[in-house]
């Protein structure tokens, strides 16, 4: 597989996101089976693995650090603290810096680590000044417990603020066909200052693989009956979207999951999309999007289609939301 860079962190051009495997879509999947299609990633050419504390919580870091245990000098591994996982907390924000040490401590048995590779702060806390969270991941960096810094889901003046006291190497935020809103004025900050993107829930939490339809029932445990976007009535206009993608992909004779991975590919070259599975077969069919190329002018043409659909429905609960972009 091609590879990447964001900042100066050399990554394979599709990463995988673990999250699924053990929270968020319903029940935690087959451990074995799990650390088994995390070392195919590996065969298939995957470097970038990605995971966070509040993920079980503590499980899914669990997973990935035996997983990759014997692949350490070959893979990189982002992890997140940010969240407060102490018993009857969860759920709250706390980027405190004796906070953060604490959990990069713990992250590194979990993972069995000497150093992070790529430790994002998960969501803005904004009882805590950036620059102090900044701050100590800088001094983690220089104690060599991790190498590289990373923000999520934040807002373009945090981004600033944040990377004059440490460089950030990657921004990681929601981006896909279906979610734009990063181009107005995230994309833009992140290319002047020579940060890399990495888009989760490339495919839409799974809605443009065209395997979801108006009627698809989620699991009880799925997040994804919370969120607005995913409301019978609002899959059902949004629909549209996932048939002209569809119609794109058979042009093609690729898959819509490839069609829109290869998009976010041809966006930009520090661009690097971490889709997550639990299936063999989607694995593969997600590293197969490295090699699809998507010409200018079919560019445009799906893109001026796409524009053409109005989305429906927000993509997280309010409570969430407040969380995003600050």
């Amino acid at each position: 597989m091609q590879k990447r860079k964001l900042g100066n962190l050399e990554v394979s051009a599709i990463g995988l996101g673990c999250m699924s495997m053990s929270f968020g879509y319903g029940p935690a999947g087959d451990r074995q089976e799990m650390i088994s299609l995390i070392r195919s990633a590996v065969e298939q050419g995957v470097t970038f693995f990605d995971t966070a504390e509040v993920y079980g919580p503590f499980t899914n870091e669990e997973l990935v650090g035996e997983a990759l245990a014997s692949f350490r000098r070959q893979v990189v591994i982002a992890t997140k603290f940010g969240f407060d996982c102490d018993s009857g907390k969860q759920g709250g924000l706390n980027s405190q810096p004796a906070h953060i040490r604490q959990v990069v401590e713990a992250s590194l048995k979990r993972l069995r680590l000497e150093t992070i590779d790529l430790l994002y702060q998960h969501r803005v806390d904004p009882s805590v000044p950036i620059e102090d969270v900044a701050g100590t991941v800088k001094e983690l960096i220089r104690a060599g417990k991790v190498k590289h810094f990373g923000l999520s889901e934040a807002g373009a003046q945090t981004i600033r603020r944040a990377h004059a006291v440490q460089p950030v190497t990657a921004l990681q935020s929601e981006y896909s066909l279906w979610w734009r809103e990063p181009e107005a004025e995230i994309l833009p900050v992140l290319e002047e200052l020579g940060i890399g993107f990495v888009p989760f829930s490339p495919l839409g939490k799974g809605f443009l693989t065209g395997q979801i339809k108006a009627d698809t029932k989620f699991d009880s445990t799925d997040f994804r009956n919370n969120v607005p976007r995913f409301s019978a009535e609002n899959r059902q206009a949004n629909q549209a979207l996932v048939d002209l993608i569809g119609r794109f992909a058979a042009e093609k004779k690729v898959t819509p999951a490839q069609v829109a991975l290869a998009w976010l590919l041809a966006q930009k070259p520090w661009i690097v999309p971490i889709p997550g599975t639990t299936k063999l077969h989607r694995l593969t069919e997600n590293c197969g999007a490295a090699a699809v190329e998507i010409r200018p002018e079919e560019l445009r043409a799906l893109e001026i289609m796409a524009a053409k659909i109005p989305v429906q429905g927000a993509r997280y609960p309010e409570h969430l939301q407040k969380l995003v972009g600050r």
